[in-house]
C-alpha cells in the first residue's frame, strides 16, 4: 500500500483539506489534527466503497 497524499490549508480559522487521490472529497476541522483524523476517516469510507 502506498502512502496517501493529502492537500491541506487554513482558510478563516478553518482548516480544510482533501484526499490528493480523490479531489472530489473534501472535509473540514477546526484543528488540524482533527482535519488529520477526519481524512483518514474519509479515507476508510472511500476505500471501503471501492471493495464492495
Amino acid at each position: 500500500m502506498h502512502p496517501v497524499k493529502i492537500v491541506y490549508w487554513q482558510d478563516e480559522g478553518k482548516w480544510l483539506g482533501y484526499l490528493l487521490d480523490y479531489p472530489d472529497y473534501w472535509t473540514q476541522a477546526e484543528t488540524l489534527e482533527e482535519l488529520k483524523i477526519n481524512l483518514n476517516d474519509l479515507f476508510c469510507d472511500i476505500t471501503k466503497l471501492h471493495l464492495s
